[in-house]
């Protein structure tokens, strides 16, 4: 249980609280690259600020203040230009660096002003990685970004996938170091919603946490597995500071403010061996509907039911109520690690998993126990030997509404045409 002082600084994700200071220490993956292949300009809010994110004629990515600096006019119904984005309402532009490079009547009818000098907005780097839009939003020395291992793996499909949860963020991140969820949340609920009443599943008898440089492992042993099993021998990370890592997919719960997050799922798969090269072109991205048409929240999908234990802990999660247990552990050390790294900060030494070195940053490594295979890939045939790989090529069962045109992409891909998989492949949700 947490004091109400602590709760709210584990929530606040404004400039200037403790909490959102911290988070500014990081890069965030804030949108998909390929939204921008027709609609160069989206009205985002990150941290309880309004910006604006586009992608100019020359190709250039720019996140900036919401608002003009002349009449504070909405810029996300501005327009692009060869270089940067022009206020629809007087013409003024504006470049990636937030600067006025063009005021055009002023610029006419008094040539010798320095109002430009005056007038910059805000604005935030912005990189392209792995089909991903990314920023950082704090002070300098900007850090690298890490260039995780599984975005330079070759022949895989790719996509990024969104979701707007109305709840902290925080709430969302603790799932992330949470074992003994998956027997329940998603094995026997899946079971239930199926309209079946058993068997459950295999039950946790042990779990553990270990902290590493980029976060958290959580290891757990489940009956009819041994201290051998990979799950128990190498486990699953929880990314530093928002992220989950699957091995073949990673989630983000970035904060859009107090009380909403952009969750943000970036998933790969192997083509099979014998389809190589493949190259993707463009990493398709889609947005998933957390409700259905009457109100009801989706549970259908993986990450749904997620969503659903997050925002039934309210807006912003009472933890002045709750009763932590044994499995909780990794929860407690999370929590415990950001109150430490926050105090670090304020002290002015760098975050947890920061980095420095542009050539560490190049190629991060994360553990996962199936990494070969998702690296160098097996034979169709062989899928039947994993069952979540095998799940994968029947149906998407991560988030609901899978657009019909990317499951196609995915079917075509892997070469499914003809194999019970092309006929088993159904958009749910």
């Amino acid at each position: 249980m947490l004091s109400a002082e602590k709760n709210k600084i584990l929530t606040q994700v404004s400039a200037g609280t403790p909490m959102g200071d911290y988070l500014r220490r990081y890069w965030h993956p804030i949108a998909g690259a390929s939204e921008f292949d027709k609609t160069p300009i989206k009205a985002v809010r990150l941290m309880g600020e309004d910006l604006t994110l586009y992608k100019d004629l020359n190709g250039t990515y720019g996140l900036v203040d919401r608002h003009c600096a002349h009449r504070r006019a909405d810029m996300s119904y501005g327009f692009v230009e060869q270089t940067g984005i022009r206020c629809n309402y007087h013409g003024w532009r504006y470049d990636e660096s937030g600067a006025c490079i063009e005021q055009p009547y002023e610029d006419t009818a008094h040539p010798n002003t320095r109002l430009k000098e005056r007038c910059s907005i805000k604005a935030y780097p912005v990189k392209e990685v792995a089909g991903l839009l990314w920023t950082y939003m704090g002070p300098q020395p900007i850090p690298e970004m890490p260039i995780w291992e599984p975005f330079t793996w070759e022949n895989g499909f790719r996509e990024v996938v969104l979701s707007d949860v109305p709840c902290n963020w925080f709430q969302c991140q603790e799932n992330s170091c949470d074992p003994v969820h998956f027997e329940w949340m998603h094995d026997n609920w899946s079971m239930r919603l199926k309209g079946k009443s058993g068997p459950y599943a295999a039950k946790h008898l042990a779990v553990k946490f270990e902290e590493f440089d980029y976060g958290f492992l959580y290891k757990r042993i489940r009956e009819g597995a041994s201290e051998q099993d990979p799950y128990w021998t190498t486990g699953r990370v929880c990314l530093w500071p928002n992220g989950f890592y699957l091995g073949s997919h990673f989630e983000w719960r970035v904060p859009i403010d107090d009380e909403n997050t952009l969750s943000v799922a970036w998933f790969f798969m192997r083509v099979p061996k014998g389809r190589e090269p493949y190259v993707q072109k463009s990493v398709p991205t889609w947005f998933s509907p957390i409700q259905d048409q009457t109100g009801r929240w989706i549970s259908s999908h993986v990450m749904n039911q997620d969503f659903i234990a997050w925002v039934g802990q309210g807006r912003i999660a009472d933890r002045t109520k709750e009763s932590l247990a044994a499995s909780d552990r990794g929860i407690a050390m999370i929590r415990k690690r950001l109150f430490d790294d926050i105090e670090a900060m304020q002290r002015g030494e760098d975050v947890k998993g920061t980095i420095r070195s542009a050539n560490m940053a190049s190629c991060v490594e994360l553990p996962y126990y199936e990494k070969n295979i998702l690296r160098e890939g097996i034979k169709l045939e062989e899928y039947k030997n994993y069952p979540l790989m095998v799940g994968r090529l029947s149906a998407f069962r991560h988030l609901a509404g899978q657009p019909p045109e990317i499951r196609a992409a995915f079917v075509d891909a892997f070469g499914l045409h003809g194999t019970p998989y092309e006929q088993e492949a159904r958009v749910t949700g």
